[in-house]
């Protein structure tokens, strides 16, 4: 078999794997994933955390730190970062709530799907009600019987 032979093998297996029904669901798993953690970043740093902060007096997390250098004397995270180094917990407790929120949001949506499964699984379980024609012939073989 030829280098080129092999090569063409190669991109026809290739592609025949790409193109598997779970291969293809998992890359749209994974695009879907990304643009709703976006969505919950934006649910969590532009709706709950101010929220937050205005239950607990005007605080935002995000510039929650402590500065780890003696030069750092500023008061929001953007500047002390410029500064030196800090140790911003803030983020930290930003990013712990959206995975949170996350994990949640997929809970339910998971045990939904499962709901949804079990009454297609009690449905399918349930055999079929014969119908009308067979229920005539059964009844015409009964009376053939008598």
């Amino acid at each position: 078999m030829s280098v080129e032979e092999k090569g063409t093998r190669m991109l026809r297996e290739f592609r025949e794997f790409a193109m598997k029904g779970n291969v293809v669901d998992l890359a749209v798993g994974v695009i879907i994933g990304a643009a709703f953690g976006a969505i919950v970043t934006s649910l969590v740093g532009d709706i709950i955390m101010p929220i937050i902060g205005a239950a607990t007096g005007g605080l935002d997390f995000s510039n929650y730190f402590v500065p780890l250098s003696k030069t750092v004397t500023a008061t929001n995270l953007a500047d002390a970062k410029k500064q030196g180094a800090v140790l911003a917990y803030g983020n930290f407790l930003t990013l712990a709530i959206n995975f949170i929120i996350i994990a949640f949001v997929l809970f339910l949506v998971i045990r939904a799907m499962n709901a949804l499964k079990r009454k297609e699984e009690v449905k399918a379980a349930e055999p079929p009600k014969p119908s009308a024609e067979v229920v005539l012939l059964t009844e015409i073989r009964d009376l053939l019987k008598k």
